[in-house]
């Protein structure tokens, strides 16, 4: 693996809560703090470091189709 993955923690916050949901229990968004850091740490223990931008194979797949339109459009390398 070149670089370690990351991915958001706020989507992981998201997906807990959904389920949490489905569950019939009923979380709300702030009343004990922010939910970020136990997210970012659930992440890490997963061996995923957080970053704030999200899912850096997205960013690079984004980078990827941006240099082909330049290419296609410009001739640019």
């Amino acid at each position: 693996m070149d670089q370690p993955e990351s991915y958001n923690p706020w989507s992981v916050v998201n997906v807990v809560f959904h389920h949490l949901a489905a569950q019939g229990l009923h979380p709300v968004l702030g009343e004990t703090g922010d939910p970020g850091v136990p997210a970012a740490q659930l992440l890490r223990a997963l061996g995923i470091e957080p970053a704030a931008e999200g899912d850096r194979r997205v960013s690079a797949n984004v980078q990827r189709q941006l240099a082909e339109v330049r290419a296609a459009m410009f001739g640019e390398r």
